[in-house]
């Protein structure tokens, strides 16, 4: 099958010398469309699919775009993937071969991809205590069993992921997609579910006062999910670029700011929420008391960070779900204001209306009886053999206006 791999020698690919740093990567990054051979049954209970749509995640593009950062080399999350690797873990699919143990799926069924390889997909009988508490993403066994280190779909060796022409997947991964959702709904399955855990694992005071830190896909999902499940709640956003900060407004949020100069930025937000500004003698002014209850940063930049902390209430909190590589930023408000600084990690089982379902599942239910509709999200879609157009368009969004992007197989 054509794949698209991570970890090869790179391809030959001509920039021009004043490129844009993240165009000039794509001159270097160990990636090629080759051949490789087709995707095996890994146990019984495995199938295989065949992808139909796969989003491009923020970490893929980060990946192949050389965009983490100079700073981390000595990232602990590299004890956790094996190579070379087929990215591509948002994936919409057709189900194609079921194992001789695998249940509750049929050959020609329309699924959407859950890609955490706990300890169910690698045939460990007895289940950790993340995986027995529905916290998959939190597993003990990512490097355990059978199955090269990995922590989800497109990060370990024997688990190629959605950019390829097929994928195999564990049967308790696929989650069947209702006929009156099409594919360019349910491709935000995965991003949406990572937003909907942020949220409701540190939600917002009832009647209370929010901001996203960033209107990519992770950003875009937070927003509409405060909207459908805390309408009383005023949410604010920084987007970095044009086409974001229209589908923020599009999507519900009550304030809308660019994201420089965060002196600007920490001005106007602070005064839209009621804080009052202190400035330092050097650097960016506090709001002490603060304007704003939580704050979700889906970018995780430390420039992002120290602005979030100068405008959080004390008290407030702080929820990390961007990546990106470490840096110092300027954190005495985090300790001044007794600021709760919180990772969010990925879903699992969430608890949504005092209900405690799939994450997955949530999703596709909103969609169905609440109208969420995540469409104009996506902005680029390309052919798996277009793949370096797909990432020069994540690369030069600004121009472009990309927010999603996908690989169409179908």
């Amino acid at each position: 099958m054509k794949a698209l791999v991570y970890g090869v020698p790179p391809e030959r690919f001509e920039v021009p010398d004043d490129a844009d740093p993240l165009v000039g990567n794509l001159a270097r990054t160990p990636t090629a469309l080759r051949e490789i051979p087709d995707p095996v049954l890994l146990r019984g209970d495995w199938v295989i699919t065949r992808p139909r749509l796969t989003g491009i995640c923020g970490s893929d593009s980060k990946q192949i775009l050389l965009d983490f950062g100079a700073g981390d080399a000595d990232n602990a999350m590299s004890a956790f993937c094996s190579f070379p690797q087929v990215m591509g873990h948002e994936v919409v699919a057709d189900v194609v071969k079921l194992g001789p143990a695998a249940r509750g799926l049929e050959v020609g069924q329309r699924v959407v991809l859950n890609p955490w390889l706990s300890c169910g997909p690698r045939g460990i009988e007895t289940l950790c205590p993340a995986c027995e508490d529905g916290d998959y993403s939190l597993c003990f066994s990512f490097t355990d069993g059978e199955i090269k280190a990995g922590i989800h779909t497109g990060v370990s060796a024997d688990v190629t992921g959605g950019y390829a022409e097929l994928m195999p997947a564990h049967d308790s991964m696929l989650f069947p997609v209702p006929d009156s959702i099409p594919d360019e709904q349910a491709v935000f399955a995965d991003p949406f579910s990572v937003s909907l855990h942020a949220i409701t694992r540190h939600p917002p005071p009832r009647s209370g006062r929010v901001l996203v830190y960033g209107a990519g896909s992770l950003g875009l999902c937070a927003v509409a999910i405060l909207r459908a499940l805390y309408p009383e709640v005023a949410v604010g956003v920084i987007a970095r670029f044009p086409a974001q900060a229209q589908l923020a407004a599009q999507f519900g949020a009550t304030k809308v700011v660019a994201h420089e100069p965060r002196s600007a930025v920490i001005e106007e937000l602070s005064g839209w929420g009621g804080g009052r500004l202190r400035q330092p003698l050097l650097g960016l002014p506090m709001a002490h008391p603060g304007a704003v209850d939580v704050v979700y940063d889906t970018v995780g930049k430390p420039e992002t960070l120290e602005v979030a902390v100068r405008l959080l209430t004390a008290r407030g909190t702080l929820v990390k779900a961007g990546v990106h590589a470490p840096g110092r930023w300027e954190w005495s408000p985090l300790y001044f204001k007794e600021i709760s600084w919180v990772g969010s990690n990925a879903f699992g089982i969430e608890e949504v209306d005092g209900r405690r379902r799939h994450a997955i599942e949530h999703y596709l239910e909103l969609v169905l009886d609440r109208g969420i509709d995540l469409r104009p999200m996506l902005t680029h879609t390309f052919r798996l053999e277009q793949w370096r157009d797909a990432f020069l368009a994540i690369a030069d969004q600004g121009r472009r206006g990309a927010v999603k992007v996908a690989i169409d197989q179908r």
